[in-house]
């Protein structure tokens, strides 16, 4: 499954049914006057979040949704009937924005939650409607009215309780995968991950917890570069952040500076969240030179910093009671 985290869909509630002009005709009512039902209102278009999808693959090929119409009204005061309301189904995490304004129109994040985007149009009057006593036979209805369109943005951004961020190849996909059930494409070279990928961690108790491996940010990513900036939203729902820094790089402190660079200027309260520092790869340098880069990074960040080794499965435990502890 392709994984599709944007999309521009247009969406136009049904026309209302036009109401119509009727006179009753039966053999002994001489005077049976107006009798011409009102059109039905038009559907509208509702949109649903369902825990079951985690892509907006599905309006890659549908840019266009429209409800039903109503049925114009019938004599004898028959009203019309009524459009069929077109429920949308899209994940949980959907965001709902018009396209031109930038307006939220809805947000989804609990499953079953709904929002009407594009309401139905109301349904023409017929002519029984405006029966008075200053006019005892109108000769005239109103036409339905169109249904609301809009052109809409859909946005997802991932819910989940804990993000895994840091450059490419600081081991985001390695620990996911020895953390919980997910298997992500993992290998020796920058962007690996191309999509985010969910996996869920057990907690002593039993009950899981989502976490979120996002794909590897770099230096430019709030403005656009590299791939980044497609996903820095699904940490914008995290809860905390686990920030993984490759104990084998170049220069650890400038890679901790680069991301956290980018969550200031990506802005939306990234740099604001609860955030776990973390070395990975301890197993490839000595512990002198280990210990000299942790006590630095832990001056800079003014947070105590971890050491792992995710193919060793060291310092997991540490880690993960940090993660329970902070939630």
């Amino acid at each position: 499954m392709h994984f599709i985290d944007q999309a521009q869909v247009i969406v136009r509630g049904g026309r209302g049914g036009d109401g119509i002009v009727a006179f009753r005709r039966e053999k002994f009512v001489p005077a049976g006057g107006p009798s011409g039902g009102n059109g039905g209102r038009g559907g509208s278009i509702i949109f649903q979040a369902d825990n079951n999808l985690q892509t907006l693959l599905d309006f890659k090929f549908n840019r266009e949704i429209f409800a039903k119409d109503g049925t114009k009204g019938g004599p004898n005061k028959r009203n019309g009937a009524y459009g069929e309301d077109r429920i949308v189904k899209v994940p949980c995490g959907t965001e709902i924005s018009d396209l031109k304004t930038g307006i939220i129109l809805g947000d989804l994040i609990n499953d079953k939650q709904t929002v009407v985007i594009a309401n139905g149009g109301r349904g023409g009057l017929g002519n029984s409607h405006f029966l008075s006593n200053q006019n005892r036979a109108p000769e005239f209805s109103t036409d339905g009215k169109e249904g609301e369109v809009w052109e809409i943005k859909l946005e997802l951004k991932l819910i989940a309780e804990v993000g895994i961020i840091g450059l490419p190849n600081a081991g985001k996909s390695t620990l996911i995968s020895v953390l919980s059930s997910a298997r992500p494409k993992i290998a020796n070279y920058p962007f690996t991950t191309l999509i985010p990928n969910l996996g869920v961690v057990k907690r002593s108790d039993g009950n899981g917890c989502l976490f979120a491996d996002i794909p590897g940010l770099i230096s430019g990513a709030a403005e656009g570069v590299g791939l980044g900036h497609e996903f820095l939203r699904h940490i914008e729902r995290t809860r905390i952040l686990v920030h993984l820094i490759e104990a084998i790089a170049e220069d650890p402190i400038s890679d901790y500076l680069t991301i956290v660079d980018e969550l200031n200027k990506y802005g939306n309260g990234l740099i604001d969240k609860h955030r776990i520092i973390v070395l990975t790869k301890m197993e490839l340098v000595d512990e002198t030179f280990l210990k000299k880069i942790t006590v630095k990074l832990r001056k800079i960040s003014g947070n105590k910093v971890l050491v792992i080794s995710s193919s060793l499965r060291k310092g997991l435990s540490h880690l993960l009671s940090e993660v329970w502890k902070v939630l």
